[in-house]
């Protein structure tokens, strides 16, 4: 078994120049089911631009 002992920082951020990257696919949940963005249809499209994201505030217990 290979142990990982030591982290190498890189000293500068890594770039990529346009043509070696490669595109990212984004899924996401619509009733349910989880679907490319890239298959929806016009309309879905823009309710998937549309939608608002709430972040859950943590509760204090004590």
């Amino acid at each position: 078994m290979n142990h990982m002992s030591t982290v190498d920082l890189l000293q500068e951020p890594l770039a990529l120049a346009d043509d070696e990257r490669q595109p990212c696919e984004v899924w996401t949940r619509v009733m349910g089911y989880h679907r490319p963005y890239s298959s929806f249809n016009t309309g879905k499209k823009g309710e998937f631009s549309e939608r608002v994201y709430f972040k859950e505030c943590k509760v204090d217990l004590t």
